[in-house]
């Protein structure tokens, strides 16, 4: 087999592969990319048994039809190295010898057979839904909640986020049972009720790969695995089983006591306060009255502590309520607006965290930020 290749565009495709490899495999044939060449296009694939990344290449310049598996590190170090130029793959499938000619050199890499890879998940035909989802759609929801999953071992259901198809609506959901994020698309509409939990892997590899994807995104889903169609990659992975728990009924639907404040404003100051904070707990206190926020922490300890006031709008009852505030950061992070809305109830229910006019009236988006003892 005979084929030839620009170094930049393999080694782009190589990248966002390689992600999908886990230093921790069991099986030493998936430390390998698998290369199958046709007459016309170079595909390739990445698997850690769970997840599964494949793409292809159109190429001018092919000799022979067959497959090989060749090394990801040593390939992608090597690559690395090359400026832009094309580059000659020989491979003989007998010796699984791979020799690479550049400009001036060449370079010899010993394969493996490609039949020791482990075969690609089939699709149930009869349990499978698909739809097609805008790719910005897609982004945002795996953007918006992904920092929100857990990594809970006893409720491995918690671990991914939970999408949600609706004749009038897409959700994704994640939550660590102490944060919980819910972002809608009202512009994302299913003629099915239907639902899949995606691990944490696949949805990471998706946010790397929708950034340079222009058009919609085929999903296809059965009862085990979900498949990802992009228009230079497709992502095959195996989905998390059980079901999600009942994520509505956390969220207080009375929450007269409302404050709007500037969001940057907001997170720089607590950022700062809550170096003062306990290190074992990151307890921020937030005091809420006649429009303005005291934000306080303190530290027993080492007898240290730190008070900012800050000017908001509020309307409710004087409140005091305690938060973690790396939980508390890591949201506002994840809102983009210029302004927050705060909604609570009391001290010891959840509250919520909303974005004033995202300026996209397809979303909707809510955080909602579990409360600590602040006497604790």
């Amino acid at each position: 087999m005979k084929f030839v290749v620009s170094s930049t565009e393999l080694l782009s495709h190589l990248a966002a592969l390689s992600r999908v490899i886990s230093s921790k495999s069991t099986m030493p044939i998936l430390d390998n990319f698998l290369f199958q060449l046709s007459e016309t296009a170079l595909t390739i694939t990445a698997s850690d048994l769970e997840s599964t990344l494949i793409t292809s290449l159109q190429l001018d310049n092919i000799e022979g039809e067959g497959s090989i598996a060749v090394p990801a590190k040593l390939f992608i170090d090597t690559l690395k190295e090359f400026p832009e130029q094309p580059l000659t793959f020989q491979i003989d499938e007998n010796s699984y010898t791979v020799e690479i000619f550049s400009d001036n050199g060449k370079y010899s890499i010993t394969g493996q057979n490609a039949e020791d890879f482990p075969e690609m998940p089939k699709m149930d035909e009869e349990s499978v839904a698909s739809i097609n989802v805008n790719h910005i759609a897609l982004k945002k929801g795996i953007d918006k909640t992904l920092f929100a999953t857990a990594d809970d071992e006893l409720r491995p259901v918690m671990n991914g986020i939970f999408i949600e198809l609706r004749p009038n609506f897409m959700s994704f959901v994640a939550s660590d049972a102490h944060k919980l994020v819910r972002y809608r698309r009202t512009d994302v509409k299913a003629e099915f009720e239907s639902s899949f939990i995606l691990p944490k892997k696949p949805a990471g590899l998706l946010k790397n790969l929708l950034p340079k994807e222009e058009f919609d995104v085929k999903i296809e889903f059965d009862n085990k695995n979900a498949f990802f169609t992009l228009s230079s990659y497709k992502l095959i992975c195996r989905l998390v089983e059980g079901n999600y728990p009942s994520y509505n009924s956390v969220i207080p639907s009375k929450n007269p006591n409302v404050m709007v404040i500037e969001r940057l404003n907001f997170y720089n100051t607590v950022k700062r306060v809550s170096v003062f904070s306990n290190q074992a707990s990151n307890l921020i206190k937030l005091n809420i009255k006649d429009n303005q926020l005291v934000v306080s922490a303190q530290d027993i300890d080492f007898s240290i502590s730190a008070v900012e006031r800050l000017n908001c709008e509020y309307e409710g009852d004087e409140m005091e309520i305690g938060f973690k505030s790396t939980f508390l950061q890591e949201i506002l992070t994840n809102i983009s607006t210029g302004d927050v809305q705060v909604e609570l109830s009391d001290p010891t229910r959840a509250g919520l965290l909303l974005p004033v006019d995202s300026g996209d009236e397809f979303e909707d988006m809510l955080m909602l930020l579990m409360p600590m003892m602040i006497n604790a």
